[in-house]
């Protein structure tokens, strides 16, 4: 039961590859419907933004500094939430399921800063 329960772990860390594909296959969506207009180099924050999550990814695969990486992962959704879905979200269906699956998405990078990362570094 462990093992099946542990996948868990894996399939979350995982998960997050879908979204660096998307941010470097498909750059003009990323720029067209999320980067917000009053940033420059738009381009520029697409990739950067699916740096970010792979940098996320190797860091919980390989065990090192995993617990920071959620930390901060967890940080940029919730300021993706306020300044790219939040402003649309009253308008727009599409921006206000994105804000609940963005919370929801924090809420498990924090459980898994707290149960699963191996970096034990972040004490407190």
């Amino acid at each position: 039961m462990n093992k099946l329960l542990s996948l868990g772990r894996w399939l979350f860390i995982l998960s997050f590859s879908m979204y660096v594909m998307l941010h470097l296959a498909l750059p003009d969506v990323g720029v067209q419907q999320f980067v917000p207009k009053f940033l420059p180099f738009p381009y520029f924050w697409n990739y950067f933004t699916g740096a970010c999550i792979l940098a996320f990814i190797v860091s919980g695969i390989i065990g090192k500094y995993d617990k920071l990486a959620a930390l901060l992962m967890a940080l940029y959704i919730l300021i993706v939430i306020v300044f790219v879905h939040a402003p649309k979200a009253a308008t727009d269906q599409m921006d206000m399921l994105n804000i609940f699956r963005n919370t929801n998405m924090i809420g498990g990078l924090l459980m898994y800063a707290a149960a699963f990362a191996r970096d034990k570094r972040l004490v407190g």
